[in-house]
């Protein structure tokens, strides 16, 4: 037997901190507790990832050659492809 916490919301069953790995069909049972799901958790978690998007916004100009150059090996540099040239 397993438990996961989640919330409903508009017919669909959200987990909360957890992953369910469920393999084939399996008999289940769903119990609505008499309280509401915690809001001010959901709305946190949602301005925390926003947060972490907006400091992000400007990483990939970070990763430039300039900050990270090649090491140069004095060989041909290899690249793989599905096709054949």
């Amino acid at each position: 037997m397993q438990a996961y916490e989640g919330y409903f919301e508009n017919g669909q069953f959200y987990l909360i901190n957890q992953t369910a790995h469920i393999k084939g069909r399996r008999r289940a049972f769903i119990t609505i507790l008499d309280e509401p799901a915690q809001e001010n958790n959901i709305i946190k978690m949602i301005a925390e990832f926003d947060r972490m998007v907006d400091e992000s916004a400007d990483e990939n100009e970070i990763l430039c050659e300039e900050n990270f150059p090649r090491f140069n090996y004095g060989r041909e540099l290899i690249t793989f492809s599905d096709g054949e040239d």
